[in-house]
């Protein structure tokens, strides 16, 4: 667990490929024990760490999880999100260049419970949830694309399901269409950078979280993003 901020209020950690946010059914341990134990350690405080999370990245995705540190806090959090004054920019690599460098992806989309897949669907398919985002081609090396993706709504796997919709499925992402599989099993998505004013203090936010360093081809692109 690496920390990027922390105050009374908030702890924002880069969450690590293959680490689930929640305790769930597999029983692995999770960031959010994790963290509360951190707090515990670090602060040397007693008996129970409140701790509240604001939301939740999949397993294979790598980077920025916000989490509450304070029930004011989190319910002012939880506001925010649900708001949509909470901006939240990821990078992905794909393999397929997008037709256009920029734009606007507008979807419907489905979720399938027993698959753990979301799927472009029509708006008036029963449980369709309309997905917006934006995506800009950052860079390119000789096999793979750098997107930069600012999603507009939070669906389940939006960012996975809309890529590979339009024929850019992310790199490792077996379950939505990409070739072959990332060597540590995650996929080439990191939640790189939120931005939001502080629900307490009022002071804008403004965090990056690095990128992989074990990969070369996140590294590859490294001196793209520090210009």
């Amino acid at each position: 667990m690496t920390v990027l901020y922390e105050d009374n209020h908030l702890l924002i950690v880069n969450k690590a490929c293959g680490e689930i946010v929640q305790p769930d059914k597999t029983g692995d341990p999770s960031l959010e024990e994790t963290v509360k134990e951190w707090i515990k350690t670090t602060h040397d405080k007693p008996g129970n760490v409140f701790l509240g999370v604001t939301h939740r990245l999949d397993r294979p995705v790598t980077g920025i999880v916000v989490f509450a540190k304070t029930s004011k806090a989190l319910a002012r959090l939880n506001e925010l999100f649900k708001k949509g004054e909470v901006q939240k920019t990821y990078l992905a690599l794909v393999k397929q260049a997008p037709r256009a460098t920029e734009g606007l992806l507008e979807n419907y989309l489905c979720r399938n419970e027993q698959q753990n897949r979301s799927f472009v669907c029509a708006a008036d398919k029963p449980g369709a949830k309309l997905a917006k985002l934006t995506y800009k081609v950052l860079g390119r090396s000789d096999t793979y694309h750098l997107l930069e993706v600012n999603l507009m709504t939070g669906r389940h796997h939006q960012i996975r399901c809309q890529l590979a919709a339009m024929g850019c499925p992310i790199k490792g992402d077996l379950k939505y269409g990409f070739s072959r599989s990332n060597p540590d099993g995650g996929i080439s998505l990191h939640a790189w950078r939120i931005r939001f004013v502080h629900p307490v203090s009022g002071v804008e936010i403004d965090v990056k979280a690095p990128i992989p360093s074990k990969d070369a081809v996140w590294r590859f692109f490294v001196p793209l993003l520090n210009e």
